[in-house]
């Protein structure tokens, strides 16, 4: 009797082993290391302060290995998507170069959505990525993608309707559209005055949470005090 005991003592205590080996890491080992945190808010600023595309590439890049770092945290990813949309939008590279850019960006957002990032965030990011494809051919994609930018927006304002982003952008989208399709400038001003109190109003959930486009705004905003001909805003 005391042989198949001893087998079955053998097998339950293997299987212990195999279990422990198979449950996750706990939380304490997932926290990233001192220090984090300043990096990657210093890389942002870096992102926030540059329109350099090929500049903007490489942060992206290290902004990929910074997810390696905090393999929990969605901001890393976030922040590489938006680096590489605005590199696109700063690129004179060709268009089939652009969308492989913007695949990127899109491969990106997804991985930040799937670490459980903030959903408006997330929509109005993908609308921007959509306003990007849009630009790469606009007669050929205008019928698809102004759609796709005002679908995503739609549903980041239900999700959180004090983010000014979704208004930045919504204003974006009719700034760059033909009068004749309800766009053009004048659509979009009283989209940019509720953008601006909004932006106001709006205070980040950390340090690194999403805070751009300000500037931007502020820039599409003083173009309607200057004569027509003058320079756009930056993009950010």
């Amino acid at each position: 009797m005391k042989t198949p005991l001893l087998i079955l003592a053998l097998a339950a205590a293997s299987l212990t082993t195999a279990a422990a080996q198979t449950k996750p890491a706990p939380a304490a080992a997932q926290t990233a290391p001192a220090g984090y945190q300043e990096m990657l808010g210093a890389t942002i600023q870096e992102v926030m302060s540059t329109g350099d595309a090929a500049l903007l590439k490489e942060l992206a890049g290290k902004l990929e290995r910074a997810a390696t770092v905090a393999p929990q945290d969605w901001l890393p990813r976030y922040y590489q998507s938006y680096a590489l949309l605005i590199a696109t939008f700063q690129s004179k590279e060709s268009g089939d170069v652009k969308d492989k850019q913007l695949d990127q960006a899109e491969a990106a957002l997804q991985q930040a959505r799937q670490l459980g990032g903030d959903a408006s965030e997330l929509l109005v990011l993908q609308a921007y990525i959509y306003q990007a494809r849009l630009g790469v051919a606009p007669m050929t994609r205008s019928m698809t993608y102004s759609g796709k930018v005002d679908e995503a927006l739609a549903e980041a304002k239900k999700l959180n309707p004090a983010n000014p982003r979704i208004y930045l952008v919504q204003g974006n989208n009719l700034y760059f559209t033909p009068k004749m399709f309800g766009g053009g400038t004048e659509a979009a001003k009283p989209v940019y005055d509720e953008a601006k109190a909004r932006y106001a109003a709006f205070k980040p959930a950390t340090p690194n949470a999403p805070s751009w486009g300000e500037r931007q705004l502020l820039g599409r905003l003083a173009a309607y005090q200057q004569p027509a001909g003058q320079p756009q805003a930056a993009t950010k």
